[in-house]
């Protein structure tokens, strides 16, 4: 009987964790632009070229 106790204390414990990193997560920014990261995938940026990269193109 002693082992459920323990078991149910535990669980609570780390529930109570990741509801309190959860609300951390929330209060600090982390979900509020879901739609960019995806997004940003599909557009080209504009590379900067390297020494390395000119050096193989006039090679």
């Amino acid at each position: 009987m002693w082992v459920l106790f323990i078991l149910i204390s535990v669980s609570l414990l780390v529930a109570s964790a990741f509801l309190i990193l959860f609300i951390w997560a929330v209060k600090s920014g982390q979900f509020d632009d879901t739609q960019t990261p995806s997004l940003r995938m599909l557009f080209d940026e504009k590379r900067k070229s390297t020494d390395s990269e000119e050096s193989h193109k006039t090679a």
